[in-house]
């Protein structure tokens, strides 16, 4: 650790006319904050030369750092290994379109200073199309009232956060989404704050309709996670001793018939205690494994790096 102030950490994708105005702005900004910085670009395995527009920045400015994947692994990937890679006490993310407004660092950070471990944007007048727009507010509202984390906009990438956040976040998938959720589950201090967003003026948006198939199962995800993940034997066992418990009942009352009349029968109610008997079993069985699982210390995933600057 360096002791440097602030991270700008920045994923990009097929962004070539965008990473040096971005750049630009960029170093306007932090220049005036008077704090040392560094700029840290995750090629995400582009094809359109934004590597090359990178490494010309990265020559001319020593702030500038960068990590360029072998292929597209996704956000949520470009994320985990920044926030390995970062030096700063203070991590902002961004999204390397132009659509996010460097000008509102300063606006994040004092809201950080409040006492608040991070700082996520709302982009409240969003510049995309109503195919975007409309899709994300049910999202966003579906989210906030499963989880309980009571933000406006959570899939914003504009952020600002405490390093003791990103040391403990585990990202892999499409959990980026979630990083809110992720870091109020861990005990930290989230809230967002009004952002302006500019419309995308070069380059092509990564939007998919497939996105809203993979949050929807990434947010099933975060929730059992959140309920299960340090003891998984409370969540599989109480439902297999509730499973267990049902078929018990039921074949216990086939005995008490099987006394009564002095013949046992086949019968659908026999078969469905007997089924229940062996769920719940393997329900147990299931949150043992869980448990053992859990237990052990988890590896982060590992992406492989093509090269770095400097």
């Amino acid at each position: 650790m360096s002791g440097l102030g602030i991270s700008i950490v920045i994923p990009v994708f097929d962004e070539v006319d965008n990473v040096a105005p971005l750049h630009a702005r960029l170093t306007e900004v932090l220049r005036g904050l008077g704090r040392s910085y560094e700029i840290l670009f995750v090629d995400d395995g582009s094809l359109d030369g934004t590597f090359e527009r990178i490494a010309e920045l990265a020559r001319e400015d020593t702030a500038v750092r960068a990590i360029r994947f072998r292929r597209n692994f996704g956000k949520a990937a470009a994320l985990a290994v920044a926030f390995r890679e970062v030096r700063g006490e203070t991590i902002v993310t961004m999204d390397g379109d132009l659509q996010d407004d460097p000008q509102e660092i300063p606006g994040l950070l004092a809201e950080l200073e409040r006492g608040y471990d991070l700082v996520s944007g709302w982009k409240r007048e969003r510049r995309d199309p109503l195919s975007k727009t409309w899709p994300s507010r049910i999202w966003n509202r579906m989210t906030a009232w499963a989880t309980g984390v009571r933000l406006h906009d959570f899939n914003c990438g504009f952020k600002v956060y405490r390093r003791e956040v990103v040391d403990h976040l585990h990202l892999y998938g499409q959990l980026h989404r979630y990083i809110p959720v992720l870091a109020d589950r861990l005990g930290f201090r989230v809230t967002e704050r009004v952002v302006r967003h500019h419309p995308r003026h070069s380059g092509r948006s990564k939007y998919g309709v497939a996105r809203f198939l993979n949050g929807f199962l990434d947010l099933l995800t975060v929730m059992f996670l959140g309920s299960s993940q340090r003891n998984p034997l409370h969540l599989f066992g109480r439902i297999g001793v509730a499973v267990l418990g049902v078929g018990l009942l039921i074949d216990a009352y086939m005995v008490v018939l099987w006394i009564l009349e002095g013949a046992l029968r086949v019968r659908p109610l026999l078969i469905l205690g007997i089924v229940l008997l062996v769920v719940g079993i393997q329900f147990i069985t299931m949150g043992l494994l869980a448990e053992m699982i859990a237990s052990a210390r988890r590896r982060d995933a590992d992406y492989p790096i093509r090269e770095r600057l400097p």
